[in-house]
């Protein structure tokens, strides 16, 4: 499928494309901007949502799991990283139940 058009009523190629978003985003001030960010942007949003590799590749058109795993796997490491962050907090109101057995 098609979505977007050239000025001619043709498909983009991927250079083209690339170009037009290029002069879109200079013209809203946006000169970091680059259609490349965005696609990045997406795949990052899609694997912190749960995306796997496979529907990376399908979504983002990619023949290998080597592309779509950089996104997963950074995502996966991202929600680890949460979950285990209480365990870096000492307990500041240790019990008599909190002390371990060798302890007491």
């Amino acid at each position: 499928m098609t979505f977007l058009l050239t000025g001619q009523g043709r498909p983009f190629t991927a250079n083209g494309f690339g170009g037009w978003f290029r002069e879109r985003c200079n013209e809203a001030g946006l000169s970091q901007c680059s259609a490349h960010g965005l696609r990045k942007a997406g795949a990052v949003i899609a694997a912190e949502n749960g995306a796997t590799a496979h529907q990376l590749m399908s979504i983002f058109g990619w023949l290998t799991l080597k592309q779509a795993e950089h996104y997963t796997k950074a995502a996966e490491q991202k929600r680890m990283a949460k979950s285990a962050r209480p365990l870096l907090m000492r307990n500041r109101t240790n019990t008599e139940s909190d002390t371990p057995a060798t302890e007491k």
